[in-house]
């Protein structure tokens, strides 16, 4: 018998009112089986990551090497509650990385949920993300669920099936936080990952900001390039959000504008564009405010040093500590950092320890149209209308001892799912089977299918236009046929089509 079957789940909280929390309340509502579900929220509006803080300054200072829990420790939670008590100072990074010009980079009909399109697209600017998710809400009638300005600030199991949150929400009006719990049979993860951002140790960086305070900054809270007009700027990292950064920079620094990348992403082609200078990997940090890089070139007199190098998941909420005061029965942390992935999950959605635990949102795939998947899944199986049950808890440890083996051999992340070689079909499909078909009576969404418009637009619709046709030395050339503005339309697809998210 299936394990979730055995227990009944009809209170469900949801944490995080971004893309995942939108769809996770919309499959839960249509289950029309769960009595209650709120969404917790700690913005003062859905949209997630997608929302536009246009004056994120000053920004924090950067912590080389700290990991989420370092930076981001959880609050001390008050005595006897519920309370009313002085609004929290502690840095929380609640602040989102959308920079001004932020575009999406999947194409919108992949993006979207399949219900609901974009405005427009293929790859529309920020606000339009933020809008949909907003109108996501109202659209399905879920806007009811909503509790804002308020963080979730400690999850604790108090049985197998049953959760105590601490909430906390800041009170605008008389500029206080009121604490309070509440009790679900069930929770949802779906905060993102996006708020904790990560700097790497290197030799001397510590010192260089002590030395040279606000000289180093993350991407996070890069919002436009009049800021740093006539500054020497080094950004570190080419990805995504590096390489638009960089872009945007030859417009308003002082030229060159440095980059110091490990290895050639595949939208660069052998030569930088106009304006930029490639700079290999920074060995070191001098006091002088030298930057040695590992080939032996140094930088002097950099104004400003911009890390693109991405975030780590943080669940400060989380009460790892077992037998504590509250009597959380929690017992492991969430997250393992060494491995870089969810502690003991199975198909990046369940957890062996708690099966009444969920969590939508995490691999690097589709985004928004992956995270319908793990959201219809789990409002199935918990509402007990699944189709095919999960496997034994031994067959699950397999699979992800298996993952992790086969990702670490390829050099890549575990929850890294690959387009090219079938991984997102294969894994989508373990979530189509588990959510089956709705009833006959219309309770329960269907997982959608993968039409042959979004096969192709996931295929040859580019946000990034790539090396030209014709230099056969670039393994990266893939014969760009016709252009739209900044995006692209290619002739054949690429390998790991999914690579720039």
């Amino acid at each position: 018998m299936d394990q979730h079957k055995k227990k009944v789940i009809r209170s469900v909280a949801i944490i995080g009112a971004g893309a995942a929390g939108a769809i996770t309340a919309a499959a839960f509502k249509a289950e029309n089986y769960y009595e209650r579900i709120r969404v917790f929220e700690r913005r003062d509006r859905a949209g997630g990551t997608w929302i536009y803080d246009p004056d994120p300054l000053p920004a924090p200072p950067v912590h080389p090497g700290s990991l989420p829990p370092d930076v981001d420790p959880p609050l001390k939670v008050p005595e006897n509650l519920p309370r009313t008590v002085p609004p929290n100072q502690q840095q929380r990074y609640a602040l989102t990385p959308v920079y001004s010009s932020l575009t999406t980079n999947v194409p919108d009909i992949a993006m979207s949920f399949s219900d609901r399109r974009f405005a427009y697209g293929p790859f529309a600017p920020h606000y339009v993300p933020r809008q949909y998710i907003e109108d996501y809400f109202s659209h399905h009638k879920t806007d009811s669920f909503l509790v804002l300005n308020t963080t979730v600030e400690d999850v604790s199991q108090l049985s197998a099936d049953r959760w105590r949150l601490t909430l906390r929400e800041y009170d605008a009006v008389r500029h206080v936080d009121i604490w309070w719990d509440e009790e679900f049979d069930a929770v949802i993860l779906a905060n993102g990952h996006y708020s904790v951002p990560y700097v790497p140790q290197v030799p001397g960086l510590q010192t260089y900001t002590t030395l040279y305070p606000s000289r180093v900054i993350h991407s996070k809270f890069y919002r436009q390039p009049l800021l740093y007009a006539n500054k020497r700027v080094l950004v570190i990292g080419n990805s995504a959000s590096g390489h638009d950064i960089a872009a945007e920079l030859v417009t308003a620094a002082h030229l060159p504008v440095y980059v110091s990348r490990r290895s050639r992403s595949r939208w660069e082609g052998p030569e930088p564009p106009t304006g930029i200078e490639w700079k290999p990997v920074i060995k070191a940090y001098l006091p002088d405010g030298t930057i040695l890089f590992s080939d032996g070139s140094t930088l002097a007199n950099i104004d400003t040093v911009i890390y693109s190098t991405g975030y780590l998941p943080s669940f400060p909420f989380w009460n790892s500590k077992n037998g504590s005061k509250n009597g959380s029965k929690n017992g492991s942390p969430l997250w393992d950092y060494a491995a870089g992935r969810l502690a003991n999950n199975y198909q990046h959605t369940f957890l062996r320890d708690f099966p009444t635990l969920g969590v939508v949102g995490i691999p690097r795939v589709l985004t928004f149209r992956s995270f319908e998947y793990q959201a219809i899944a789990l409002a199935r199986l918990w509402s007990g209308r699944n189709t095919a049950a999960l496997p034994s808890l031994e067959e699950q440890e397999r699979w992800e001892k298996e993952r992790a083996e086969r990702k670490r051999a390829e050099g890549n992340k575990f929850h890294d799912i690959t387009w090219d070689d079938g991984e997102t079909m294969e894994w989508l499909g373990v979530l189509f089977r588990i959510a089956g078909l709705g009833t006959l009576t219309g309770e329960g969404r269907i997982p959608p299918a993968l039409g042959e418009e979004l096969v192709w637009a996931i295929e040859h619709l580019k946000k990034y236009p790539e090396p030209e046709k014709g230099d056969e030395s670039d393994e990266h050339n893939r014969g760009v046929v016709e252009t739209e503005g900044d995006w692209v339309v290619l002739e054949r697809r690429v390998k790991d089509s999914l690579a720039f998210i």
